[in-house]
This record gives structure tokens, sequence and C-alpha cells, in this order.
């Protein structure tokens, strides 16, 4: 069965990564979010704007998730993209917890059983219009805005403000979110 085979890829290559990054010796302390985060506030649909890419999302387009709080505090959690703007959009299901005590910043992230990522939510707007998100040993971080444009102004300040978080952000690349983008430099 296609799809049971395809559990079994992701699976062993999850397996895989989270084997090769115990084999790593930490360079620093993991990183910790202070962020405050209002969850009923930030459900909703968050475009991915940037990322550091990493197997599962690179070359993907037209990316978001979804949250939904659920009414045991779990979130549901729909990544939602495309291969290519002419492909199907398709989703990926997961579940998050909120770890406790994080002020709503700690999720601990699964869409496949029995493995889990740590995502931090390092900063959110304001008016919760984008948010910086990271992982504690600082391989992933990710620019969302609440629609899928952003000017280039403030996707540099947004992207130089992970340097305060130690990470170098250079390594960030946008997500084509409309077909115009795809090939442009700074974009997977």
């Amino acid at each position: 069965m296609p799809s049971d085979r395809f559990a079994r890829l992701i699976g062993g290559l999850t397996l895989g990564a989270l084997l090769a990054a115990c084999a790593a010796a930490p360079a620093r302390e993991p990183l910790r979010s202070q962020a405050q985060v209002d969850l009923p506030r930030f459900m909703g649909t968050w475009y991915v704007i940037a990322n550091i890419p990493y197997w599962p999302e690179r070359g993907k387009v037209a990316t978001r998730d979804e949250y939904t709080l659920r009414a045991d505090g779990r979130i549901d959690n729909v990544y939602v993209f495309r291969n290519s703007f002419a492909g199907p959009e398709k989703r990926w299901h997961g579940v998050s917890r909120v770890v406790p005590g994080s002020g709503g910043a700690h999720w601990r992230v699964r869409f496949i059983w029995p493995f889990s990522a740590d995502l931090l939510v390092l900063e959110v707007a304001p008016d919760y219009s984008w948010a910086l998100l990271g992982h504690p040993a600082r391989r992933h971080a990710w620019i969302f805005s609440r629609t899928p444009h952003m000017e280039q102004t403030e996707y540099a300040h947004l992207r130089e403000r992970f340097r305060a978080y130690g990470y170098e952000p250079d390594a960030l690349r946008r997500i084509p979110q409309f077909p115009d983008q795809v090939g442009r430099d700074g974009f997977q």
C-alpha cells in the first residue's frame, strides 16, 4: 500500500535524523523562548514566508500551517503545501502539545507517531501579524505571516532578528507563495 510505504520511509528518515542529531555534540546551550503566546489568538492560518531549508519542507511552494486549538489543550496542526504551483495542494496532519510552564511558546509537534520535534515560538508581533519560530538546537527557523505577501523591508528586518537568537540570518530562504517568485534570488 503506497501510504504504508510512505509512512515507513518518513519514519526511517526521521529515525536516521534523530540518531544523527544525538551523535553530534551540542555547541552551545539550547535555545529557549521567553515569549508569552496567547494560544487562541495564535490559532488560524500562518503562511510560511521563509525557513532554513531542511528535507521535509525543501522545494515546497505555497506553504502554510493551519492551527486549531482542541478542547483538551492540544493543537491540530495541518501543513499545507504544493510541490509545484501546477501540482495539487497536499496536507500533512499533525498534533502538537504545549510544554507546561512555557507560556505557550514551546510545543512538541508530532506528524508521525512516535516521533516528535520541539518548536519554539520566539516572537510574535503585537497584532499577531507575524511570528518567528525556531528549534532548541537552532537547526530550524521559520518566519510566519498571516498573509502570503510580505514586503522585502519587513522580511529583511525579521530575518535579521534571528541573529539575537544565535542564528545566521543568511541561512533563511524565502518560500515562493506566488508563481512569479520561483527562481528569484533568496527564494528556495
